[in-house]
């Protein structure tokens, strides 16, 4: 059986880098360095686990309640999330008619999903308000301004996007370099599982949105030319 101690432990590691981003906000920059900590906690959790513990993990949904009914910024980057967590994720509808994203996947997965959506939905909004006090923002009318808000925030989610996928390719080369093939165990895992939920999904189509491509290319910088290696580390360090 896995040791629950360790799910424990990761836990309260997530909750202390919750802690240190969720008062102020935090730029792009900083969710991406959370990003690649709670990276190496994830694959010092899987490294811990035998083959066996890992099939006999149980895999479960997580809940990430938007609390909004029209399409959020986060929409851009839920899928690179799920991939960069080994989950599996969907969009529905709760009682109020708000949107919600459903993680699906091993415990320690799905509780790291739900930790990212969160942080980088905080991001998001945290780095839009900052923009709005830029010179460059200052300088769109009024009646530009919402498309303006609109790009900032698109670009910045699928920036964040495009980098958790880089890094979670990087990750599974890692991975796979250490003679176990977690990333095909884990998912084999997740895809039995899924099926006995006996779930229809559908992709689902995104609509062309109008732009502004300063805006865009604005929301989009700070991650552009961020190097970040979360690779597996020797486990010294913070704890």
């Amino acid at each position: 059986m896995t040791d629950p101690t360790s799910l424990d432990k990761l836990k309260m590691r997530i909750q202390a880098l919750r802690a240190k981003t969720q008062d102020n906000g935090c730029t792009e920059a900083e969710a991406l360095m959370a990003a690649a900590k709670v990276a190496e906690l994830l694959d010092r959790h899987d490294l811990s686990l035998s083959d066996v513990e890992l099939r006999e993990t149980p895999c479960e949904p997580r809940v990430y309640e938007t609390r909004r009914k029209k399409r959020i910024p986060l929409d851009y980057c839920i899928s690179p999330i799920a991939n960069f967590c080994d989950c599996k994720v969907w969009r529905e509808k709760n009682a109020e008619g708000e949107t919600r994203y459903v993680f699906f996947g091993l415990r320690s997965d799905t509780e790291v999903a739900h930790y990212m959506a969160d942080l980088i939905d905080n991001a998001v909004r945290a780095e839009l308000g900052r923009y709005k006090n830029t010179f460059a923002y200052q300088r769109f009318r009024h009646q530009d301004r919402h498309m303006a808000n609109a790009s900032f925030t698109l670009g910045m989610a699928v920036s964040i996007g495009t980098k958790l996928n880089e890094m979670k390719a990087q990750r599974d080369i890692i991975k796979k370099g250490g003679g176990r093939d977690l990333v095909v165990l884990k998912s084999s895992v997740v895809e039995t599982e899924m099926t006995k939920l006996h779930l229809k999904l559908r992709p689902v189509r995104r609509q062309a949105r109008m732009v502004s491509p300063k805006a865009y290319e604005a929301g989009g910088a700070a991650g552009s030319s961020l190097a970040i290696n979360p690779g597996l580390r020797d486990g010294r360090g913070d704890s």
